[in-house]
């Protein structure tokens, strides 16, 4: 198959939000763990943050080497600090007027939302590595190994945590800490065939 050339406009838009998304996410987490009651996701969340900034700074390795300012503005960009802005908008409401469990579940569903589209960044960035023709290959290539599991990671973990924390809140038993992490899970097959594991754990702690 050949290799066709990338679209260098639309692959700077692609960048310019994936750094927005890493900015934004650094306060999501923070804000995160000021509503996180759990020990095990307090621990997962306080990794996260900092692999967040360390995503940040190899964006900005990208935006060196192609030549890009990192502080231009685009309407994308815009739309993508909104949504971040709202996330932690969201949880400091949930804070202020509810109960402090339900505010640890707001608080799990912001993140997923936000690594939701921090992974989706992250595909597309390795998509165009795999995919693209010219030198921002590389240079993507090289960003994607170093980041691309961990974000699929922070998904399918804290996806875990909230099924389970959601489930304990509805007092039926639950998998504290959620079979994804039991299991160390990578991917999303490996997610689906934990979860379908959960009952026999379940079994096994009583």
């Amino acid at each position: 198959m050949n290799k066709k050339p990338i679209i260098k406009k639309q692959l700077h838009e692609l960048l310019f939000q994936a750094l927005e998304t890493e900015r934004g996410g650094t306060k999501i987490y923070k804000t995160a763990l000021s509503c996180v009651l759990n020990e095990e996701l307090k621990g997962e969340w306080e990794e996260y943050l900092e692999q967040t900034r360390t995503h940040e700074e190899v964006l900005l390795t990208v935006f060196e080497e192609l030549g890009l300012n990192p502080d231009t503005v685009t309407p994308g960009r815009e739309v993508v600090a909104h949504l971040g802005d709202s996330l932690v908008t969201a949880m400091e409401m949930a804070k202020a007027k509810g109960s402090a469990a339900d505010a640890q579940l707001v608080a799990g569903e912001c993140v997923v939302l936000a690594e939701t589209k921090d992974l989706q960044n992250w595909d597309l960035i390795g998509h165009l590595a795999e995919h693209g023709q010219g030198e921002e290959t590389r240079v993507l290539s090289t960003a994607f190994e170093a980041v691309g599991k961990e974000e699929e990671h922070h998904l399918l973990h804290t996806k875990g945590f909230l099924r389970e924390l959601w489930i304990e809140s509805l007092g039926l038993p639950a998998v504290l800490p959620p079979p994804e992490e039991v299991k160390k899970v990578e991917t999303a097959i490996g997610a689906a065939r934990a979860e379908h594991q959960r009952d026999d754990m379940l079994k096994s702690k009583h």
